[in-house]
């Protein structure tokens, strides 16, 4: 039996490329977010950045992932402005 029949089996689905795209994507953004938070002491920055980087993590379904990802990348570029 390969592993992807495996997974299957016992209810492990394995993330489809868009998925892992937006992870890495959001990260990247959450990290850049974070640095400049941190180096220019704006703290809704500091942690908006550190939701990005650790919210893919709670959410299962691609959608989900861009809708949220797109709604705090906005919040992040509102507040960098201000």
């Amino acid at each position: 039996m390969d592993f992807p029949q495996f997974a299957h089996t016992v209810g492990l689905a394995l993330p489809t490329p868009a998925y892992l795209i937006g992870l890495v994507l959001f990260g990247l953004v959450g990290m850049l977010a974070w640095a400049h938070g941190k180096r220019s002491r704006r703290p809704t920055t500091k942690w908006l950045g550190l939701a990005l980087m650790l919210y893919p993590y709670a959410v299962p379904q691609t959608w989900l992932l861009y809708a949220a990802g797109t709604a705090l990348t906005a919040w992040v570029a509102w507040s960098w402005r201000r």
